[in-house]
């Protein structure tokens, strides 16, 4: 396990960016670190299982209620085969033991419009992408983020925005988040990119933190085996005031596609707090005729510059970006390794640890799975 370090821009040159490192987190802080200690065991949902007359699949967000101990998957399902929606069931996790023995999905849930209706079907205004869920103690509530559309090149695809919006347990719209217009999509070179919207997302007594997947336009080109690039973390308060946004170091792609001129995708696939300053964070790499690779790593806002004002981040004006530190490298996990974009917490144990579960969104591909990995950890 690494220490804690900052990503410093050493491709400034290619990118733009002028980036200054903070000094060491707090002794506090370091002491607080999130450790993995044991891996608790897998289980898999089959592919394609129906439930309730809709096809299981694309599960790329989850979280649980503490209460009752339910768990809530949102699918991505774009309505290729049902509209969009949430899951509940539960992940059977032995307190004492801490083995992992089980994933049940019991119930499905449409999410609404205001109107009532289901999210349009891709293509359409208003098509949703679902891409993260947080079940909130404080309202009861869900929070789940859409990652929305905009046209791709060549394409007459309309933009539709993406957002951070509240949900009952039966579906229905209890208003937005108010975010940013630096977050709006757009069908011109401004703003986020298309598949690079909002796919992180995380809930504390205090504060609401949702990341976007890759850098905006204005931020730079995303990452390339020599380079990383930065993504926004947006906060708000608890009333739903934004409070800031703070720029997060993707690391350069692992390693080259297959050919060297392949298609990649990298990114933030999933935040998850520990406390109002300290998250998880899933950087999920996608490299044509490799595969996907992904780490778990710790970050910390404190001491980050804020940048919710800055137009970009490529005007040569310098900035600090998140700390993060390495937690561990999910490519050893169960190789060879899936499309990890959920991560939450489970159950406390006898034992003082915290359980930890990341989750795969199977793309409703024969050829990916729908897997569930859990971990004790420590400094949770």
């Amino acid at each position: 396990m690494t220490g804690w370090r900052i990503i410093l821009a050493a491709t400034a040159a290619a990118t733009g960016l002028c980036v200054v490192g903070t000094g060491p987190p707090s002794a506090e802080a370091r002491a607080k670190a999130v450790e993995v200690t044991r891996f608790l065991g897998e289980q898999r949902v089959p592919h394609k299982t129906p439930l309730d007359g809709t096809t299981v699949g694309g599960l790329s967000g989850f979280d649980r209620d503490p209460r009752t101990g339910t768990w809530y998957f949102v699918s991505d399902d774009r309505w290729r085969y049902n509209p969009a929606r949430f899951y509940t069931g539960s992940l059977e996790i032995d307190r004492v033991t801490g083995a992992f023995t089980g994933v049940r999905l019991t119930g499905v849930t449409t999410l609404r419009r205001q109107d009532g209706t289901p999210y349009p079907p891709y293509g359409q205004p208003e098509s949703a992408d679902p891409e993260t869920i947080r079940f909130d103690p404080r309202s009861r509530r869900l929070l789940w983020g859409n990652e929305g559309d905009r046209p791709a090149e060549g394409s007459d695809i309309p933009v539709s925005d993406q957002f951070i919006g509240w949900t009952d347990g039966e579906g229905r719209d209890h208003g937005r988040l108010r975010k940013p217009g630096n977050l709006d999509l757009t069908d011109t070179d401004r703003g986020p990119r298309r598949n690079f919207g909002f796919e992180a997302l995380a809930v504390t007594p205090h504060t609401i933190a949702a990341a976007i997947e890759g850098p905006r336009y204005e931020d730079g080109e995303p990452p390339t085996v020599r380079r990383g690039a930065p993504a926004r973390i947006t906060t708000w308060n608890r009333a739903g005031t934004v409070r800031g946004q703070y720029a997060y170091a993707i690391d350069p792609l692992p390693t080259a596609p297959d050919p060297p001129d392949g298609h990649t995708d990298t990114g933030i696939s999933e935040i998850l707090a520990i406390d109002d300053h300290r998250y998880l964070a899933l950087e999920r790499s996608w490299l044509e005729g490799v595969g996907y690779k992904v780490k778990l790593y710790e970050f910390d806002l404190r001491g980050a510059t804020n940048v919710l004002s800055r137009p970009g981040l490529t005007d040569g004006r310098p900035y600090r970006p998140v700390a993060k530190r390495l937690v561990l490298d999910l490519s050893t996990v169960r190789p060879p390794v899936q499309n990890l974009e959920g991560l939450a917490w489970g159950p406390r144990l006898a034992t003082g640890e915290c359980t930890l579960v990341v989750g795969s969104d199977d793309n409703f591909d024969s050829g990916e799975v729908t897997q569930f990995l859990a971990f004790a950890t420590r400094g949770c």
